[in-house]
């Protein structure tokens, strides 16, 4: 059995008694992107310019034609680091890119393995999240990860091998993945036609059809009426003015209250100003019409200002689950997507609620 040593650091445990372990700012170094100014984005430069979102499902790009430092560029298999947001390690695989000023380039000393230094990234990236007091902002300092420590085998052949077998198993694990959300996928597809199919045509496969006048709904049952949203709801909009509230956030697993011993979302300097949600009230994030949601309350909390709290106008004679259904539908569907006023800088679609 191979011989091990403490390494000193609590999330490192023991290691082989011939690895060597220090500060990563002995390993690599961090690069900073470049710092733009709203004026020198363009939409058609010579360089895509690469910012956090694009990494994860942010389709709007911005480009620049400016000729800067060499170390500012990112290219084909350059190890990145995303430390804003959701951050952590990626490999750059596309062309080459100017990177945004959230993004690390890494430089690694000649004797450390590419690969090797991404999957401890990744493990360095769990470790740090899992300090709540590192993360209560949503980012990582360059000093937190210079004064990190690593652990990794003098010998960069053993750092080879072990990033080719992690390559190899993290392989498998992501086609297994892949399949089942697939499944997911279609699963959800069933789900929204199921919902679809009951919230514009009934359950009643035999009733009289009419036109809605609606391209989104098409027929309607033809003892059904379409009404604009706003004669059925009315806004409110009611200011805490006091902190001590539960903070809720819409999500689309529904409206929960935040959780603050992780980095997720935006955090406020002050909940006072935040607004009033009852149980039994809708809120709405109107302002992200792509991942954000609309659910009925089951708290009572605040909830962002910029968000829509609503209720129904005649609370005892409308069912409030039908109409959850049908704006869920209409999320989903991305019905309220098409009805929204983008923003492509920000890739954002704000909904008009009154138009609906």
């Amino acid at each position: 059995m191979r011989e091990m040593r403490d390494s000193g650091v609590e999330w490192i445990g023991e290691i082989p008694k011939d690895w060597n372990c220090c500060k990563q700012k002995y390993r690599f170094t961090l690069i900073n992107g470049r710092a733009f100014k709203d004026n020198e984005f363009e939409e058609d430069g010579t360089y895509r310019i690469l910012r956090v979102g694009n990494l994860f499902s942010n389709p709007v790009w911005y480009s620049s034609s400016l000729e800067l430092e060499p170390d500012k560029y990112c290219e084909k298999g350059d190890l990145i680091y995303a430390w804003s947001m959701s951050y952590g390690p990626y490999i750059w695989n596309e062309e080459k890119v100017i990177y945004h000023y959230h993004i690390w380039k890494t430089k690694l000393v000649s004797d450390m393995d590419k690969m090797f230094s991404y999957y401890y990234l990744q493990a360095l990236t769990e470790s740090i999240k899992s300090q709540t007091h590192e993360t209560t902002m949503g980012f990582v300092t360059m000093g937190i990860m210079n004064n990190s420590y690593i652990a990794y085998p003098r010998n960069i052949k053993e750092q080879k091998k072990i990033s080719d077998y992690l390559d190899a198993k993290c392989s498998k694990i992501d086609e297994i993945i892949e399949k089942q959300l697939s499944i997911i996928e279609k699963l959800k597809e069933y789900k929204l036609s199921i919902i679809t199919e009951a919230v514009t045509s009934g359950i009643n496969p035999d009733v009289e059809m009419k036109d809605s006048g609606s391209v989104w709904f098409g027929n309607i049952p033809i003892n059904w009426e379409m009404k604009r949203l706003k004669y059925v709801f009315h806004i409110q909009k009611d200011i805490a003015g006091e902190e001590g509230h539960t903070v809720l956030s819409i999500t689309q697993r529904g409206i929960i209250p935040k959780d603050f011993s992780n980095n997720e979302g935006q955090f406020a300097n002050s909940y006072a100003n935040y607004q009033l949600v009852h149980k039994g009230d809708f809120a709405m994030n109107h302002m992200d019409l792509l991942t954000g949601w609309v659910d009925i309350s089951k708290y009572e909390g605040v909830t962002s200002p910029d968000y829509r709290v609503f209720v129904l106008n005649d609370k005892n004679g409308m069912c409030p689950k039908y109409y959850l259904y049908m704006m869920q539908m209409c999320y989903s569907a991305r019905i309220f997507y098409g009805l929204g006023q983008g923003v492509s800088g920000m890739g954002r679609w704000r909904l008009l609620f009154h138009i609906c």
